[in-house]
């Protein structure tokens, strides 16, 4: 399930529910039945100096002042040889066996030859279409039903609104159940939801409780999977990847979703668009029925019968509690919370400088071309150890080029800004292992899915103070405020990141450096 926003890194629904049934733990699977002699223990070495880079350190023997302690953390920094089998997504197991689990990286191809991986990437591109077709059609049928654009405008914007209460209160569903089983009830559920909302008799106010539900249940899914992907790909460089390469499709199925939902309008009514999303998530659903492995709940203890809202509210605290992560979860969020502005006033902008509806979606799509371009750089062409090294100062400097603005850019000089900015977002692919590092594993459903929700949350706050200030300020002043307050708040965010540590240097940077 998708995120309702294509600034979202994930895109995920981030772009990727409540009502999973009790765990029954899964079992590992055997071994591979070609597999009939024992694989020789791997040759390892230890990890290469970090030559300068820097990912955010562990305390020994602890995850911060909160965090359950991770002993074995130091042993994985070697990188073994590993079998085709694992290649292919057999871990066996609960799966999240970090770089052991995974072939050294190869690019992007060594995500696509694990199987469940492919499954994943086939459900993520079927339900995100799925989603942003729904979100359109919505928008149209509720001002159809009512010609109110104040009730059309609401619908889309109640996509921001239960990502909070979502991944806050449901944050616990993530560690709580087995994964696949959380997935697939997620889009069972938002299949059934899309299926009420085309039936003819369903009232105005139950369109809106109807996508509402839609939007709580995204983050739970985003989290879900971020977390599960640790599980297909390791916790290493194949999982920046697959991450990377989830977040480019969503980049680019936001753009081709708003297109396919605009020639279905023209062919069927808003009701006929709606219905065929209920066929891509029951696709989805499918493909991660059939197409991934059940794996155990990460939280299998539940003392003191503590019941699922405890469990999300405690997954918080741990967050908050635990001084890395906080800023690692901060880094996401504030700069995602400025780079909205340019377009959140995109519309007035094209308005001031007298430029017609066609320049205005041009401009629209400048900033994910940006990032997808950026994203696919980093992701093929640099190394583990550069990405790492690029994270900070990329995050310190993402927001510089809306500075521009102050000067009231032309079309061209406004093209290559939010291109800039767009590529500026490259730091999270770095931010993404350094992460993923930080959270111990019992905790990274109810992590993954409250930094989702928080994304997505500040991004619709940022949009909705960016509208607020152009009541008082020219647009293209709002627009380079945003930078210049943007930058700052990230500038003192990498100064506490660099504070913390380095006195681990090199936990995810090295951990791959074989495959250089």
């Amino acid at each position: 399930m998708p995120t309702p926003n294509p600034t979202a890194p994930d895109g995920p629904r981030s772009p990727d529910g409540p009502g999973a049934a009790p765990s029954t733990a899964g079992r590992a699977e055997p071994a591979h039945p070609t597999q009939t002699h024992p694989t020789p223990a791997p040759e390892t070495r230890p990890p290469e100096p970090p030559d300068g880079a820097w990912c955010p350190p562990l305390l020994p023997g602890a995850d911060g002042p909160a965090g359950p302690s991770r002993p074995g953390a130091a042993a994985r920094s070697a990188v073994p040889a590993v079998s085709a089998e694992a290649a292919e997504g057999r871990t066996g197991g609960h799966g999240g066996g970090g770089a052991a689990s995974v072939p050294p990286a190869r690019g992007y191809s060594a995500v696509f030859a694990v199987r469940e991986f492919r499954a994943v990437f086939a459900a993520h591109l079927l339900s995100l279409l799925g989603v942003v077709v729904t979100e359109i059609s919505l928008t149209v049928l509720v001002y159809d039903l009512t010609g109110s654009p104040f009730l059309s405008a609401l619908t889309f914007a109640l996509g921001f609104l239960p990502y909070l209460f979502g991944g806050t209160l449901l944050a616990g569903v993530a560690d709580r159940f087995p994964a696949r089983r959380v997935l697939v009830v997620c889009d069972l559920v938002c299949a059934g939801c899309v299926a009420v909302m085309v039936a003819p008799g369903t009232p105005v106010a139950g369109l809106l409780a109807l996508r509402c539900a839609v939007a709580a249940i995204a983050p739970v899914f985003t989290g879900t999977r971020m977390a599960a992907l640790t599980d297909i790909l390791g916790d290493g460089d194949l999982y920046v990847l697959g991450r990377s390469l989830l977040r480019i499709v969503s980049q680019s199925a936001v753009l081709a979703g708003f297109a396919v939902g605009g020639v279905l309008l023209t062919v069927v009514t808003p009701r006929g668009a709606i219905s065929l999303t209920v066929l891509t998530f029951l696709c989805s659903a499918a493909l991660l029925r059939f197409g991934t492995k059940d794996r155990p709940a990460r939280h299998l203890k539940k003392e003191g019968a503590a019941n699922l809202l405890r469990q999300s509210l405690d997954g918080a605290r741990l967050v908050f509690t635990d001084r890395r992560i906080r800023a690692l979860t901060l880094l996401f969020w504030v700069p995602a919370m400025f780079v909205v502005a340019p377009e959140a006033l995109m519309a007035p902008y094209a308005d001031q400088i007298g430029v017609g509806p066609a320049t205005l979606g041009l401009m629209m799509t400048a900033m994910p071309v940006g990032h997808i371009a950026a994203e696919l750089f980093a992701g093929s062409a640099l190394s583990p150890r550069t990405r790492s090294r690029i994270v900070l100062p990329s995050a310190a400097v993402g927001l510089l080029p809306l500075l521009v603005y102050a000067v009231t850019p032309g079309v061209a000089l406004a093209l290559v800004v939010l291109t800039l900015a767009g590529a500026g977002a490259v730091y999270i692919i770095g931010l993404d292992q350094w992460f993923v590092d930080a959270v111990p594993e019992e905790l990274r459903g109810r992590a993954m899915t409250l930094m989702t929700a928080g994304l997505m949350t500040v991004q619709g706050v940022g949009m909705a103070l960016a509208g607020l200030a152009a009541e008082f300020l020219p647009v293209h002043q709002v627009v380079a405020w945003a930078g210049v307050i943007g930058t700052v708040c990230s500038v003192l965010l990498v100064y506490e990141i660099r504070r913390i540590g380095p006195g681990n240097p090199g936990v995810g940077a090295d951990r791959h450096m074989t495959s250089r």
